[in-house]
């Protein structure tokens, strides 16, 4: 059989080597995604499982359930160099490396989700997807799409076993009564499970794949998703509080951009952000408290809903709110009358233009009055391309408050920036009629003195991009530092010493 080698590469994954073949054979229609990781004789495997039994007899796995990130690491990092210690007494001759590698095995069938371990270790994926035990994992990948693995789930009863343990670890539940769930590992990234028989053909996760390093606005300059002239507008309207919508299609990156713009938010503000699975990560210094939702127990108590939430969020005393996703009425009515009551609010809603996005808002099942959705700023919408995977801001639009014939008052959008796709540029299309009124009306300076304003804030940007300062907290400390000390900032900008500061 023909076999086109497409890509190589290697990483390690808790000790244990992995080499990667992206290739594509004769009779595929999709490339294939192969693993290769050392080989474990029977001899060896007996010995891992007496280790591995010896190990849970001293902590039961239980305690493993329902703890933050930060205990789990530190209690996976104990079991890990305890297996070793174990297997290098039993295993003498044997070189470290090879410990290392069989305790790394150990670690992810005790703790983690068996092979699909090695797959959250790559970088290069965006999704992991386990179908059923009949089928091979799914993998998506950031340059070849959908790839399917060499790696499958050995039962129906392993995938409910896998989807059971990721829930107790965040509190959710998933049984036959209760057969869909949404969670999320402690590393942040987003879980789907289904149970058979609603997802017909077996038990499936699908696991929604976080950057380990989160995307900051360095990236997205760099990689032409934004350009200077808009995120420089951008940061000036949420720097004097302007509300803000991230529209966009699935996977077009409304989160990303979402967390991105919320570094420009003043150190000295408290931010409240609510959502059904943690997703946000903002520079660690940032007054922000973040909340996340509850589903009920089996007895159908204890859930606390976004709504909870938001009406709980609006007691914590909020300089700004940071909503998740806007998918419900009564969620979006208490987010505008957050914003009513002078809360700036940053939230995501699904919409492919800033004019769908009217439309969604003002139609069921969110059905917002036209008049309170003229108090949000500003719709910036999202746009993948489906063919090359490339993101872009693809709109970025005020609300305009308008009267239609009929005398029935409504809002439009005055799209302001425009992504060319010809050109693969974000283009200038209209004036401001209302964004840099009202931000003039928030600070006082006159447009001459915005323009200013906005190119010192370039300036900064730019900077960033040129010295490849792309660290989320890094980021946060050149915002910071902006706000508290401008002239020493620019300053050192001009001097070329930015890194002084870091």
């Amino acid at each position: 059989m023909v076999e086109e080698r497409i890509e190589e590469y290697s990483f390690v994954s808790d000790g244990i080597p992995v080499k990667i073949k992206i290739t594509r054979k004769e009779g595929e229609f999709v490339p294939l995604y192969l693993v290769e990781v050392p080989k474990v004789d029977e001899k060896t495997r007996a010995i891992m499982e007496e280790v591995r039994e010896k190990l849970i007899t001293k902590v039961p796995i239980r305690t493993f359930e329902a703890i933050d990130q930060t205990t789990m690491e530190s209690m996976k990092r104990n079991f890990y160099f305890s297996a070793v210690n174990a297997l290098s007494k039993r295993l003498r001759g044997v070189s470290t490396a090879r410990i290392k590698a069989l305790a790394g095995f150990i670690i992810h069938e005790m703790l983690g989700l068996g092979d699909i371990e090695i797959l959250l270790q790559d970088d290069s994926l965006e999704e992991i997807v386990i179908n059923s035990s009949k089928e091979p994992v799914w993998v998506y990948h950031r340059k070849y799409g959908w790839l399917k693995t060499n790696i499958r789930v050995k039962s129906e009863l392993q995938i409910e076993n896998y989807a059971s343990s990721i829930g107790r670890k965040v509190g959710r539940q998933i049984t036959i009564l209760n057969p869909l769930m949404d969670a999320h590992l402690m590393s942040g990234d987003r879980v789907n499970a289904t149970l058979f028989p609603i997802s017909t053909c077996g038990n499936t996760i699908t696991i929604r794949k976080f950057r380990r390093k989160p995307w900051t606005i360095t990236d997205l300059i760099g990689n032409k998703t934004i350009n200077f002239e808009v995120a420089a507008l951008l940061w000036f309207a949420i720097q004097y509080e302007a509300s803000i919508i991230v529209a966009g299609g699935t996977a077009s990156g409304k989160t990303t951009m979402l967390n991105t713009l919320a570094c420009f938010i003043p150190p000295n503000q408290r931010i409240i952000s609510v959502e059904e699975t943690r997703e946000l990560n903002l520079p660690n210094f940032l007054h922000w408290v973040p909340l996340t939702t509850r589903e009920p127990n089996p007895e159908g108590k204890g859930e606390i809903s976004m709504l909870d939430l938001l009406i709980n969020s609006l007691r914590m005393r909020p300089d700004r709110i940071i909503v998740g996703e806007i998918r419900r009425k009564e969620e979006a009515e208490v987010l505008f009358e957050a914003l009513h009551t002078g809360h700036p609010v940053y939230s995501t809603l699904h919409a492919e233009t800033s004019e769908q996005a009217i439309t969604r808002m003002t139609s069921p099942p969110i059905e917002i009055p036209a008049q309170m959705i003229a108090s949000v700023d500003a719709f910036l919408v999202m746009f993948r391309d489906r063919r090359t995977g490339i993101r872009r801001v693809f709109e970025l639009a005020e609300v305009i408050p308008t009267t239609l014939p009929t005398g029935v008052e409504a809002v439009k959008p005055n799209v302001l920036y425009k992504w060319n796709p010809r050109k693969d540029e974000i283009e200038k299309e209209k004036e401001s009629v209302k964004l840099i009124d009202t931000l003039q009306l928030r600070t006082g300076l006159g447009r001459e003195e915005i323009k200013e304003d906005l190119k010192e804030k370039m300036e900064v940007l730019k900077a960033l991009v040129k010295e490849n300062i792309s660290e989320v907290n890094q980021i946060g400390k050149v915002i910071g530092t902006y706000y508290v000390s401008k002239d020493k900032l620019l300053s050192l900008i001009r001097k070329g010493k930015l890194w002084d500061i870091l």
